[in-house]
């Protein structure tokens, strides 16, 4: 799996965690911020875009709903994966060695 594949996944799910529910927010980031901390144990730096976008196909997400309801059990909301997992993975993207070569025009809309 390629970066350019999904990026465009995780810069939407970083758009729904914007436009989430106020009162979810916190409970989104916490989910969000334990997700970063685990991709940073699983692909420590110095790593590249497509090795980021490779964890994220062969390792799928199972890992991080996993992490997302033991730090917000009683919030539905940090458990939709689209969302939490794609707004964590575009955050730990811009992370990567080559992110500022490979920006692309879609994460500024």
């Amino acid at each position: 799996m390629l970066f350019d594949d999904v990026f465009g996944l995780w810069l939407d799910g970083e758009r729904r965690f914007r436009q989430s529910d106020p009162a979810d927010q916190p409970a989104i980031e916490r989910a969000v911020e334990v997700i970063v901390d685990e991709l940073r144990r699983r692909l420590s730096a110095p790593f590249t875009t497509d090795e980021l976008a490779a964890l994220y196909g062969s390792q799928n997400t199972d890992w991080a709903f996993e992490l997302a309801t033991h730090v917000a059990p009683s919030n539905p909301a940090a458990w939709d994966m689209p969302t939490v997992a794609g707004a964590a993975f575009a955050r730990y993207a811009r992370e990567a060695s080559d992110y500022r070569t490979r920006q692309t025009v879609g994460e500024e809309e």
